[in-house]
């Protein structure tokens, strides 16, 4: 069986950053790239007047961008040109466009910069709190989807290759769903909500090949969100207290969600609950 799992290309990701990143701004040019053998080459260009910002590749530490790569946190300018507080390795890009005001926004995943984005405007902006939220939330998006990717990849490539699966890649596999459950619920952003649905599927799947069937099938059921999510930490062996903290959720709430779970697989025990949701093909 495949343990591969389509998303959309790094350049396509950046290419709807930068263009959310145009909408939610007031700036009129927005750029930006991803991280590649320690140099971030800028694949996406909205708005630009000029050829000039083509084939623009930035070095950590080099230049606005790479100086916010480094420090892991905005930085920005509006005088570019007069600026003393970066190096000015990038004047001809930059300048050529004719960009004074410039906002460089790093991606940053797990405490290490991945590439940067860029809002940049032809005349000098007073630069805000308002104007930079939005533009700080779409780069948190993209360090959200990179971050989920990553881990969907890492988890998925160490799924076995055969239909032969031992009890230790089914606990991966279990692992690897529960996981899941707790970073969707941690994500405000409902398309990759709906891209950790998708990959729940496929393990889901995964796992439903590889798990013997069992007979005495159940009726269809219908479980929340929420209850999926709480039942899937469940089924490591969490406890209230521990499912609370993963969730971001009371210990109060947590057991209202079992208790639901449980009514409705009509199970007396969390182990029941789980054990049924399995064999509906709720849970791997």
């Amino acid at each position: 069986m495949s343990a591969t799992v389509t998303l959309e290309s790094e350049a396509e990701l950046v290419a709807n950053a930068v263009r959310e990143l145009a909408r939610r701004t007031r700036f009129p040019v927005a750029f930006g790239g991803l991280i590649e053998e320690g140099v971030v080459s800028v694949t996406s260009i909205v708005g630009a007047r000029t050829r000039s910002l083509d084939g623009l590749r930035v070095r950590p530490e080099r230049g606005l961008g790479g100086r916010a790569m480094i420090e892991l946190r905005p930085r920005m300018t509006s005088d570019y040109g007069s600026s003393q507080q970066i190096t000015h390795d990038y004047d001809v890009f930059v300048l050529g466009e004719g960009l004074r005001t410039l906002l460089a926004l790093p991606i940053v995943v797990q405490g290490r910069s991945r590439g940067v984005l860029y809002a940049g405007a032809w005349n000098e902006e007073q630069i805000g709190g308002i104007t930079t939220a939005p533009a700080m939330q779409v780069a948190q998006s993209v360090a959200d989807e990179l971050r989920i990717r990553d881990e969907v990849q890492r988890r998925l490539q160490a799924a076995p290759a055969s239909d032969a699966v031992a009890p230790p890649q089914r606990e991966e596999l279990r692992e690897s769903f529960a996981e899941l459950r707790s970073i969707a619920a941690s994500v405000d952003d409902a398309d990759i909500r709906a891209r950790i649905a998708q990959v729940e599927r496929r393990l889901l799947t995964l796992a439903g090949d590889a798990v013997p069937a069992t007979t005495g099938a159940i009726p269809t059921v219908h479980l929340s969100p929420r209850e999926t999510d709480v039942l899937a930490c469940a089924a490591l062996g969490s406890t209230n207290a521990e499912i609370a903290s993963q969730l971001g959720l009371r210990e109060g709430t947590v057991k209202a969600y079992l208790g639901t779970a449980m009514s409705k697989l009509d199970a007396s025990t969390r182990h029941a609950a789980v054990t049924r949701a399995r064999r509906a093909g709720l849970l791997p």
